[in-house]
């Protein structure tokens, strides 16, 4: 489980997110949407510690990381698996590496042990004998499950995906989607997916958060949507359907 208590963060003069407070339930997939500029990556950046609060905490099962030392915050990174915005896999390194790169940094663990590491994950994500392959020789959709082997190839406690479905086909997202929630629940993990894809909320929204211009409006499931009583929840809602469905052939 993660909390966050009063988290606010500003730019200079200029506020991005306000007295944002949640808890993240572990083996649900938790949702934070909302429309572009509203606040949802500077609010995951303050949860994983890429940026630091201006007021409020972090607590990764009752372990302030905000305000935590050295140690403290080291043991807690080493919990966390991240699937970046379109992958960011290493154009260097061919699958196999990108995937060990965790297990290089983080671990002391035998080559043969990573090595079935590895492969184990790589076969979880449905991606067998493609450790050879380079980046720019897969597709987009192979990128993202390439990201999400190597996001829990340590075996993490928390799992943040950034936008898991930009730059994918709806029938790719889909299966992007569910592959998340699949292993949200074998592993018992609390998963944090920052979007703004309504295909995506419908389908492993567990428990969602909506941010509206830095705040949040908004807090349930998939099936409260329909009664949120927020108008500006409602107009996000009926304008990515709308969308969606233009989309659709």
């Amino acid at each position: 489980m993660i909390e966050i208590n009063n988290i606010s963060k500003s730019f200079g003069d200029k506020g991005v997110i306000f007295d944002i407070s949640g808890v993240f339930d572990k083996g649900k997939t938790n949702l934070i949407i909302g429309a572009s500029g509203t606040g949802k990556s500077v609010l995951l950046k303050c949860i994983v510690g890429l940026i630091h609060p201006d007021i409020g905490s972090v607590l990764y099962d009752g372990r302030d990381f905000t305000d935590a030392d050295k140690v403290i915050k080291a043991e807690i990174r080493r919990e966390i698996g991240m699937l970046f915005q379109g992958g960011a896999l290493f154009d260097s390194k061919n699958v196999e590496q990108n995937v060990m790169f965790p297990l290089n940094i983080l671990t002391k663990m035998h080559p043969g042990e990573k090595l079935d590491r590895v492969n184990f994950c790589l076969k979880r994500v449905g991606l067998e004998n493609v450790n050879t392959k380079m980046p720019s020789e897969i597709s987009g959709g192979m990128k993202k499950r390439v990201g999400i082997a190597r996001a829990i190839v340590n075996n993490p406690n928390y799992l943040f995906c950034d936008e898991p479905n930009s730059g994918l086909d709806p029938q790719t997202s889909i299966l992007i989607d569910e592959l998340i929630q699949e292993i949200t629940l074998e592993s018992d993990i609390t998963t944090i997916v920052v979007t703004h894809d309504m295909n995506s909320v419908m389908g492993i929204g567990e428990k969602i958060i909506f941010l509206y211009k830095g705040s949040k409006l908004w807090e349930g499931s998939k099936e409260d949507i329909t009664q949120s009583g927020v108008k500006e929840f409602d107009d996000f809602v009926f304008a990515n359907k709308v969308m969606s469905s233009l989309r659709k052939p």
